[in-house]
């Protein structure tokens, strides 16, 4: 596979990738470090919430879409890294059993105002189950190289 540099992405350009099995071992073994709230972490507490059983933290859903990001979007290509993201959200819980995919969506891209050998890609990434029930949505920018500085004016 080619390295991808700013260049290779254009507005409207989708692409789905990613194949992540969720466990509840998984799911408690996150929220126990990082968000340990009764209905991530004790399955049988979690039956009495108003959820009705164990889901995912929000901020597990994240680093597992971030993952399947890396491994198959951005592992082979010029990124700079992320100024941050505009918007996220959790749509409806992820539980065990559930396998998770990834849909990219270009909404557009920008040479950098100052820095012309880089430009800024803005996504929208949705993450969805097995039955493509979206499940986290997220609008963020990554920064690429340039194959080739565009000269300046």
């Amino acid at each position: 596979m080619d390295k991808k540099y700013w260049e290779d992405f254009k507005a409207d350009q989708t692409e789905e990738f990613g194949h992540r099995e969720v466990s509840e071992k998984e799911v408690i073994e996150f929220a126990t470090e990082f968000d340990p709230q009764s209905f991530h972490i004790d399955p049988v507490a979690a039956k009495d919430h108003f959820f009705g059983g164990i889901i995912a933290s929000g901020w597990h859903t994240g680093s597992m879409l971030m993952r399947m990001i890396v491994d198959e979007q951005i592992s082979n290509s010029a990124s700079m890294g992320s100024p941050g993201m505009d918007e996220l959200r959790w749509i409806s819980p992820v539980r065990p059993g559930e396998t998770l995919h990834v849909r990219s969506e270009v909404l557009e891209t920008n040479l950098h105002r100052k820095k012309t050998d880089r430009g800024f890609v803005k996504f929208r990434y949705t993450v969805l189950n097995q039955d493509d029930q979206t499940k986290m949505t997220m609008i963020s920018s990554i920064l690429f190289g340039c194959r080739t500085a565009p000269e300046q004016n």
